[in-house]
């Protein structure tokens, strides 16, 4: 059987997600459900299906946070901050996540977007340095190969 599921438009693959076997189990993409979380924030609390929207172990830190520092906002914000990951960057967003986190300042969906907006809590890009490499002991390689005997050659075409 197939360990993957995929759903195809024609000739292109729209998606494709791995096959769960037995009983009560689910795979749910934030993606696919966050326009009507947020449209209807109440409704996280209650919902089957919350661990999956928690798509790294920061998000689940910040909405725990949330929950600790103002718990009657927490859903609607921990939303906000979880839809910018949907539009946005979710690698982008986490890596904001890391760094509020790491500052440990209070977390709202304002300071997540600025952050994001302004690349900060980003990973920059590493430089690259590439040396020059010395050639010459190739050429000695080569030079070695001309000293074998004409008689060790022919043995070695033969074979």
């Amino acid at each position: 059987m197939a360990e993957y599921l995929e759903v195809w438009h024609g000739t292109v693959l729209v998606e494709r997600m791995p096959r769960l076997r037995g009983c009560r189990k689910h795979l749910i993409n934030y993606r696919h459900v966050i326009d009507w979380l947020v449209r209807k924030p109440g409704a996280f609390a209650a919902y089957r299906y919350q661990d999956s929207l928690f798509p790294t172990s920061r998000f689940r830190r910040v909405y725990d946070a949330l929950l600790e520092h103002s718990p009657a906002r927490a859903a609607k914000d921990y939303l906000r901050i979880l839809e910018l990951a949907a539009k946005e960057s979710e690698a982008g967003v986490d890596a904001v996540l890391g760094r509020l986190l790491e500052w440990n300042v209070p977390i709202t969906p304002t300071v997540v977007e600025e952050h994001l907006r302004h690349d900060l809590g980003l990973p920059r890009a590493m430089e690259v340095v590439v040396t020059t490499v010395d050639l010459s002991s190739y050429d000695l390689l080569l030079e070695t190969r001309e000293d074998f005997p004409l008689a060790n050659q022919q043995t070695c075409m033969n074979l």
